[in-house]
């Protein structure tokens, strides 16, 4: 990821922080200086959003990962994302397979940036893909692609959006993608 020299941490938000309330944050414990929360339906889904998770340390990002359904925990869901403004994150990342129902249920309780990420599922996929970015008008839902490649795209999406008012994570995603250039440029085929 970025070849930073300094391993420095990006500022938490600057907005007040209230702690969360509520069912939620009775169950789950939550971090008081996450940016980013990154949801998932299941545990078999960190299996792809671990890459989420890892290019947010990588960039030095706070944030927090659970699992939560849209479908067995909603009232759960519902009280995460209503909370998750007061407590400073700025970014929700909510990925599910099947229906794929979490990101919208956390983008309707919110009016955070949510980035949705479809994991494969019964239809490769497809289902969720369809479920996450077919939303009404009126509750966005950024959608991302299915699988690994999305998880990692909405951890680089919320860090861009991040980006716009931390000008030391501008600099890191700058020199992410020159080093991505860099190695495009230096490939050869045999």
């Amino acid at each position: 990821m970025p070849k930073s020299k300094s391993k420095s941490k990006v500022p938490v938000s600057p907005r007040p922080r209230v702690p969360a309330s509520g069912q939620a944050s009775q169950r789950r414990p939550v971090s008081p200086s996450s940016l980013v929360a990154v949801l998932m339906g299941s545990k078999s889904d960190w299996d792809v959003m671990r890459a989420a998770s890892q290019t947010l340390k990588d960039f030095g990002v706070p944030h927090e990962s659970h699992v939560m359904s849209a479908h067995r925990t909603p009232t759960d869901a519902a009280e995460f994302a209503a909370n998750a403004d007061a407590r400073g994150i700025e970014v929700i990342i909510g990925a599910a397979g099947g229906a794929a129902h979490l990101a919208g249920v956390l983008a309707a309780h919110t009016t955070l940036p949510v980035l949705g990420v479809p994991m494969t599922s019964a239809l490769n996929g497809l289902d969720s893909l369809l479920s996450t970015v077919q939303m009404p008008g009126g509750i966005p839902v950024g959608t991302l692609a299915i699988g690994k490649a999305g998880a990692t795209n909405a951890a680089l999406l919320a860090i861009a959006i991040l980006a716009n008012s931390r000008p030391e994570l501008k600099k890191k995603l700058r020199d992410f993608r020159a080093e991505q250039e860099k190695k495009i440029r230096a490939t050869t085929l045999d």
